[in-house]
């Protein structure tokens, strides 16, 4: 009798997973990230290799192969919480898009000036000019901003049949990509950027990664992030961490990012709003983004400058948000400050709609 209520109580826990809906597939599917050429999953309550098997490559029968590869000795008493090695290979992808959620400037892929709800495939690029800005939104809410003077390839742009987990392989040639993946907690099948000297690899974090003359440099702000050289060399960033491998590919021991600078509110200058804060010990230099969000994925403008204080403009009415962030010897990028501004102020009419001009532009009353 045991048996039986057993086998009924399964049956109907796998027609409940058969019958729910995409989210709470996702849910259920407790992705670990990814290591190597294998998916990872977290084994919960009544998993069974079968029915994981099924669940993830379509196929019950490739439970031995499961079996093999983590040597486990009874594939119907899987112990909960430990990790399971699924290869990539086994589990079937459909072809997924990514969907400019931003654009300023000039961006393009290939000779396609980007707007706002094109849809990119596997394969594209993205390149910013000098005043090009551009966010991407992936199919788990994942986004990736490439601001001025980058070059993106989109070498692998997936989604996993059957959960909302992702597989994107993203290459940056030059410049900066800033990501912040699988923000809603439902885990990421793979997410890995490349570059001509690393490779970064992501579990659900915030990441950013930049391509220049030095080598690549990788940051962690949240999350973990596994990096590995072009000299095979690897190594695990932990939340507040970041690591560069110089030019010839060779790994440079892991730091501590600087600290976010201490922002009293900004004042209006001549030259715009302006920022005095204490320089921070180690920076060489200082990134100021204006976004049109706090998270910063609206970016409006991006400057330099090799000591405080520091200023910059709105692109229009309403709120923005100044980003500023410390930069070391290595080039490695630090936590961002963030502070709220009021962008222009312009005229208006009796219904308090703003007033354009015969160019279409509108009216300011103080340009600060």
């Amino acid at each position: 009798m045991n048996l039986l209520h057993t086998s009924l109580r399964r049956s109907a826990l796998l027609a409940f997973m058969l019958s729910t809906s995409l989210f709470t597939c996702s849910v259920l599917a407790q992705p670990a990230g990814a290591q190597g050429d294998n998916f990872i999953y977290r084994i919960m309550k009544d998993d069974t290799l079968i029915r994981l098997s099924e669940r993830f490559t379509d196929n019950s029968e490739h439970w031995r192969t499961l079996q093999t590869l983590n040597a486990i000795a009874d594939p119907t008493l899987l112990p909960i919480g430990q990790e399971l090695k699924i290869p990539f290979a086994l589990i079937p992808e459909l072809p997924a898009q990514a969907r400019v959620a931003h654009v300023r400037g000039t961006a393009m892929n290939g000779q396609q000036q980007l707007a706002v709800n094109d849809t990119l495939q596997e394969g594209n690029s993205v390149t910013t000019q000098a005043n090009g800005f551009v966010t991407l939104t992936l199919a788990d809410g994942s986004t990736l901003t490439v601001p001025p003077q980058s070059a993106l390839r989109l070498e692998r742009l997936r989604v996993f049949k059957g959960t909302s987990l992702t597989d994107t392989i993203s290459t940056l040639d030059d410049g900066t990509l800033e990501s912040q993946v699988a923000p809603q907690g439902t885990g990421v099948g793979r997410f890995e950027i490349r570059s001509p000297v690393s490779i970064t690899g992501v579990r659900g974090t915030q990441l950013r990664v930049h391509v220049n003359h030095q080598g690549a440099q990788s940051e962690v702000l949240e999350g973990v992030a596994g990096l590995n050289s072009q000299q095979a060399e690897s190594t695990r960033l932990r939340q507040g961490q970041g690591a560069a491998v110089n030019s010839s590919g060779q790994l440079q021991p892991v730091k501590t990012l600087l600290p976010a600078p201490t922002l009293a509110p900004p004042e209006r200058g001549g030259s715009g709003w302006q920022l005095t804060f204490a320089s921070i010990p180690g920076a060489v230099s200082y990134q100021v983004q204006v976004a049109g969000d706090p998270a910063g994925t609206e970016i409006f403008s991006s400057q330099r400058f090799d000591a405080p204080p520091v200023s910059f403009r709105a692109p229009g009415p309403g709120t923005y948000y100044a980003k500023v962030r410390g930069i070391d010897a290595d080039g490695l990028n630090g936590a961002d400050a963030i502070q709220p501004f009021l962008g222009l102020a312009v005229l208006t009419s009796s219904n308090g709609m703003p007033v354009s001009s015969a160019f279409d532009l509108l009216v300011t009353l103080t340009d600060y």
